[in-house]
């Protein structure tokens, strides 16, 4: 015992050393809290409260959210209304730093009840603070609402939409709004703005899956930081110093993740680290979405190079306001790890779990919402291009009334110079090298023009001959099977023609599209199947065939693997599901692509499956296909067999 005691003892005197070493840190730092309660009154107090840097450097936002309501009640007692709207302003802000947003908005929405009495300043951080909430409930059509006050109120010109695009997972048409709204706002110097804008636009193209286009953009946004944080000859106040050094480590992060993505996880897992450790000792809630992301990225790459216990360290973090697509994730994180040290009742409740929390999404639902919002945001997007447009008109007028005032100024001029013959020739030099430079750049713009027409059509004409191509390998099929009497040779032959005429038909939509990287697959399916029919003459027509796939769209490197895949299934279904009779045929095929994650699910009500579906899955060689080519989706064939019928379905990334 006398031992273990002394063994202990410097362990809790070190640890005594630490605690006061850390103490003596913290109690060095100025409170901001300590400020605000000295301030002299309420309007001070307020704007301390707003105009602090870091406000919860030394103290927690509960410390603050208790001292505010002690002046809210002190100032109600002396029946002090304004005083108390103040306290209550700063109350719904910490609230919604605390990430409680419901309680943030009911009392917001009880200020902005009583907006006629509240100064221009409270009632634009109340709409600002219903704004954010509004995006973390995922009320979308209210959050619309407030931004059309917002620019009621003159407290913004133009209503900007991409970050709830981003928030429905339309990345593409975030970014596209975003770099057509924010970039002519930056000017070339100001490479602060310019890190910043990179960034964001990295960032929707990370979610948008383009990792490599996504690491470019995130390389920019680090090189104008490093311009900005090097510049001697700029000042650069407290504030913008305290947000390079988080923009730093969360364009690290950003990386990091696209690493991840890329599967290059020994390169991903020193820039998350990083990026974790500093963004944790922010007190601003807004990196607070960061952290979490970066440390489940951060698991995931741990996870894939069997560094197990640093995975599970990271998947054993509880966070506060955890989002369900997060939860999601690291539910799937925990079920994998699990799965890997084969303690698989554990991955069985994850898997559970996860299950559980996507029945209660409703997704149809949620769907048909999110429809009707793009609707809504579609609609003041054009209200906004309208406006825009007025505005743009209006400039060009009034630049055309200066361009005539200039030009009576300057023939004003001539005539007062007519006599100066050095300086008469200097302006004429002048006129001649403009009208030499404007003929130049409208030159250069004429052939950046010309090169992307040009660009287009050879791009369409590359697909035009790969699919004339394809058909005319299938030709040669077909002319091949006149010449075979073997009809195991011909049902081979047959195969073959209708897996080319799959691939076939993807260059065909590819290059009837305007845009030459997507496929819209409900057509595409459509296409596909009356495809197979024509070759299976004697069956399939009376069968109901019903496609889930609107809207849904697949770039080519997925839509060749699906194609195959489905091919292989309709033609199956086809040859053996109903060899009696297919009046009561059903096919049903789902598909949907939802930001990073997609579904695929094929069923019919046929014959079902032989009991030796096990023995020849390593002998069919359609079996073996569907599963290398689901293999290059980088998922798994599942195969469910029913009482009547089957269903065969994955994910894909």
């Amino acid at each position: 015992m006398v031992y273990y005691f002394k063994k202990i003892t410097p362990i809790f005197f070190f640890a005594f050393l630490l605690g006061a070493s850390a103490q003596s840190v913290k109690d060095d730092e100025v409170s901001t809290l300590t400020e605000f309660q000295e301030a002299n009154g309420s309007s001070d107090r307020f704007a301390a409260f707003f105009s602090a840097v870091d406000r919860y450097n030394v103290n927690s936002a509960y410390d603050w959210l208790d001292t505010i309501k002690i002046y809210l009640s002190n100032a109600q007692k002396t029946n002090d209304t304004i005083a108390a709207r103040l306290y209550m302003v700063m109350q719904t802000q910490v609230y919604n730093d605390l990430g409680e947003y419901d309680k943030s908005t009911a009392l917001a929405k009880e200020l902005y009840a009583l907006k006629d009495s509240l100064d221009l300043d409270s009632r634009k951080i109340v709409l600002e603070v219903l704004d954010d909430n509004y995006a973390n409930l995922q009320l979308y059509d209210k959050q619309i609402e407030i931004r059309k006050e917002k620019r009621e109120l003159g407290f913004t010109d133009n209503v900007a939409f991409y970050d709830i695009y981003s928030d429905l997972g339309l990345h593409r048409e975030a970014r596209n709004q975003y770099i057509m709204e924010v970039r002519p706002t930056i000017a070339d110097n100001e490479n602060f703005k310019l890190a910043k804008y990179h960034n964001k636009v990295g960032s929707y193209l990370r979610l948008d899956n383009s990792a490599p286009t996504a690491i470019s953009e995130f390389k920019k946004a680090n090189g104008y930081l490093d311009v900005f944080i090097n510049d001697i000859s700029t000042q650069k106040t407290e504030e913008q110093l305290f947000e390079s050094d988080f923009l730093k480590a969360e364009i690290e992060g950003n990386i990091g993740k696209c690493h991840v993505q890329l599967g290059q996880f020994d390169e991903a897992i020193p820039l998350l680290e990083n990026s974790i450790e500093v963004l944790s000792t922010s007190s601003d809630m807004y990196y607070r979405n960061d952290v979490i992301e970066n440390t489940l990225n951060l698991a995931d790459a741990n996870l894939q190079l069997e560094k197990y216990l640093a995975a599970k360290k990271s998947l054993d973090i509880e966070f506060d306001n955890i989002t369900v697509p997060q939860t999601i994730k690291r539910n799937s994180l925990l079920a994998d790890y699990y799965d890997k040290i084969e303690n698989y009742r554990n991955a069985a409740t994850y898997y559970k779990r996860n299950e559980r929390i996507k029945d209660s999404l409703e997704q149809k639902q949620s769907s048909i919402i999110k429809q009707q919002l793009v609707t809504v945001v579609a609609n003041e997007d054009m209200e906004n291009s309208r406006s825009l447009i007025e505005e743009q008109r209006r400039i060009n007028e009034q630049a055309r009334e200066e361009m005539k005032a200039k030009d009576e100024r300057i023939n004003l001029v001539f005539i007062s110079l007519i006599f100066t013959l050095l300086g008469f020739a200097g302006l004429v030099y002048a006129y001649l090298k403009s009208i030499k430079n404007q003929r130049l750049i409208a030159e250069q713009k004429h052939i950046i023009e010309n090169a992307l027409v040009e660009k287009d059509s050879l791009l369409k004409e590359i697909h035009h001959r790969v699919k004339n191509n394809l058909q005319m390998v299938s030709s040669l099929l077909s002319l091949q099977t006149k010449n075979t009497r073997s009809k195991s040779a011909i049902e081979a032959l047959e195969e073959g023609k209708s897996r080319v005429k799959a691939m076939a038909l993807i260059h065909q939509k590819l290059y009837q599209n305007d845009d030459l990287s997507v496929i819209e697959m409900q057509g595409y399916i459509e296409s596909l199947i009356n495809s197979v029919q024509s070759v299976y003459k004697k069956g399939g027509h009376n069968i109901s065939i019903t496609i889930d796939a609107e809207g849904t769209e697949l770039d080519i490197d997925r839509a060749i693997p699906f194609g195959l895949i489905l091919n292989e299934l309709v033609s199956n279904s086809f040859k053996y599901a109903f060899p009696e009779n297919d009046e009561n045929g059903k096919i049903y095929i789902h598909l949907r692509k939802n930001g990073e994650q997609g579904y695929f699910e094929y069923t019919d009500n046929g014959v079902g499956l032989p009991e030796d579906t096990e023995e020849r899955t390593h002998s069919s060689m359609g079996i073996r296909l569907m599963n290398r080519l689901v293999n290059q989706l980088q998922s798994k064939l599942n195969i469910d067999k029913a009482e009547e019928g089957v269903r065969f379905w994955f994910n894909f990334n």
